[in-house]
C-alpha cells in the first residue's frame, strides 16, 4: 500500500450522503482545515468506494485492519497517529476518511485538486482489493430528510442547505395532517391552482406540494423556504446560520 504526504483536509463529520462532503472549491474561510502528514492510500471498487461515500454503514473489517495506525496528523508539531484512517479511490474519485477509532467512516473529505491527482498517480499501478461488504448490492434508500443524490445534482452547497432545510420544514408540515395548513402552502406555490387546491385532501396537497418542489432550486423554492420558517425559531436559526456561513 502506498501514503501519500502533506494533505490538506477539511473534515464533514456525521455525512451519509457525499453531496454533503463539500468539493475544495466550495470550501469556507471558515471551515476547519486541517493537515495530515502521511496518510495511507486504499484502491477499492467502484461499488465499495460509493457505499463508503454514501453511508455511515460499518466498513470492511478487512479494510480497517489493513489501514490500522498507517496515517498521522500533523498538530501542534506533534505527529500524533490515527487508528483508522485513509484515503479511498476507485481510480477516478478520491475521498479522505476517518472513523475516530470506530468502524463506521465518521468524517469524510474532499482533497485538493492538485493532490486528488498525486493520489490518483500513485494508484494508478496498485491492485484493487475486494473487500467484503455483505450488504454491498443493496442500495440505502433515501427519504425526505436524507433527499437521493439525484435531487441535489447540479446545486452549490448554499442551495443544497437550503433545500435540506425546505425538506424539514416540508416534513414537519406533513407531521401536523392539517389540511388547511397544507393547502395554504401549496397556494403559496402555485396560486394559480387555487380552485384545484381546495378541493384536494391533506395527502393528495402534501404529495402534489413535494412532488412540484423536490426538483431542482430556483428564487421560487428560496422565496417558499423563507416565508414557511417564519416563526419557527429552530428553522429561522438554521436560516441563518446557512446566510451567515455563505457570506464568511
Amino acid at each position: 500500500m502506498v501514503h501519500i504526504r502533506d494533505v490538506w483536509i477539511n473534515w464533514f463529520e456525521g455525512e451519509e450522503n457525499g453531496y454533503n462532503v463539500c468539493e475544495f472549491f466550495e470550501w469556507r474561510k471558515d471551515d476547519k482545515i486541517e493537515l495530515l502528514d502521511q496518510v495511507v492510500i486504499v484502491k477499492m471498487t467502484s461499488k465499495l468506494f460509493n457505499y463508503i461515500e454514501n453511508n455511515l454503514a460499518e466498513l470492511p473489517e478487512e479494510l480497517l485492519n489493513d489501514v490500522y495506525q498507517q496515517s498521522f496528523q500533523r498538530k501542534n508539531n506533534q505527529r500524533i497517529q490515527l487508528d483508522y484512517c485513509f484515503i479511498a479511490t476507485d481510480g477516478k474519485k478520491v475521498l479522505a476518511v476517518d472513523t475516530l477509532g470506530y468502524q463506521t467512516p465518521i468524517r469524510k473529505s474532499r482533497l485538493m485538486p492538485r493532490q486528488e491527482e498525486i493520489v490518483l498517480e500513485l494508484a494508478m499501478n496498485e491492485f484493487v482489493k475486494n473487500y467484503y461488504v455483505e450488504y454491498l448490492d443493496h442500495p440505502r434508500e433515501h427519504h425526505i430528510l436524507s433527499p437521493d443524490p439525484k435531487l441535489m445534482s447540479g446545486l452549490i452547497r448554499k442551495e443544497r442547505q437550503l433545500k435540506q432545510l425546505l425538506f424539514m420544514v416540508l416534513d414537519q408540515l406533513y407531521s401536523t395532517g392539517n389540511r388547511a395548513e397544507v393547502q395554504y402552502w401549496y397556494t403559496e406555490w402555485a396560486p394559480t391552482n387555487y380552485e384545484m387546491i381546495q378541493s384536494m385532501n391533506f395527502e393528495e396537497a402534501w404529495n402534489s406540494l413535494y412532488a412540484e418542489v423536490r426538483d431542482g432550486w430556483s428564487h421560487q423554492h428560496y422565496q417558499l423556504c423563507e416565508r414557511m420558517i417564519k416563526g419557527q425559531p429552530f428553522f429561522e436559526k438554521l436560516w441563518e446560520l446557512q446566510h451567515a456561513e455563505s457570506v464568511k
